[in-house]
């Protein structure tokens, strides 16, 4: 297993409080797509904030509710669509780890999130037993969306991070080895140049490593009550 680096994760910007977030999903039309009202976004944010469960949290709709593929193309960067890589049709399908438990509720929060970036390098096989040493659970590809929808600084160029608490599972029950990632596209092969710049859900094989990957994380899921599973 590589070493660790000594340097933490870069300092991002403060995610914005949780009726702004409300807000911002209800803005991109999240909400439709998760078939739920305005107001049950509003209420939630809104009780979290009064209990000050969600400070410095992030507001995530469930995957079952509203999936990755509907949410990438939310994505923006230089004024460019997010988009999913076309050999990655079955997005969708990618799902928690055993070990990853989701809070059985429409909307939820993740506390301590972190981009992974003293892991850069190490491949995903590498990392998830060392975040699980730690303590922390990895995000799912619709959570790294969201993190990414309500704070586009987190992406960077050569600072970019891996969603490996979502995987496949192939019929005979084996991981199929890819594991997804969202990054900048350089606008190569089969993206095309017109979507240079643009966000960009793909996968990398679990056993490579890349310089520019870290591995996002969170310290828990909480619904509002405070109660994590």
């Amino acid at each position: 297993m590589p070493e660790t680096t000594s340097v933490t994760s870069t300092v991002l910007p403060v995610l914005p409080s949780l009726s702004v977030q409300a807000e911002r999903l209800i803005e991109l039309g999240v909400h439709e797509i998760a078939g739920l009202p305005a107001a049950e976004l509003r209420t939630f944010a809104e009780a979290a904030e009064v209990s000050a469960v969600g400070d410095g949290a992030l507001l995530a709709v469930h995957p079952d509710q509203a999936p990755a593929s509907a949410l990438a193309p939310l994505l923006r960067r230089d004024g460019k669509p997010g988009f999913v890589v076309t050999d990655m049709t079955d997005v969708d399908l990618f799902a928690p780890l055993e070990t990853v438990a989701l809070p059985d509720a429409p909307l939820y929060l993740l506390t301590g999130l972190d981009r992974g970036d003293q892991m850069a390098n190490w491949s995903p096989d590498e990392a998830l037993p060392a975040l699980t040493a730690q303590a922390r659970t990895p995000l799912v590809i619709t959570e790294g969306i969201h993190w990414v929808l309500q704070q586009p600084a987190v992406l960077e160029r050569n600072h970019c991070f891996m969603t490996i608490g979502s995987r496949l599972r192939k019929a005979n029950g084996a991981l199929d080895a890819r594991t997804p990632a969202i990054w900048i596209s350089n606008g190569t092969g089969r993206d095309g140049r017109e979507r240079r710049n643009a966000p960009k859900v793909g996968w990398c094989w679990a056993g490579n490593r890349h310089t520019w990957l870290g591995f996002a994380s969170a310290a828990g899921r909480q619904v509002q009550t405070g109660a994590r599973p």
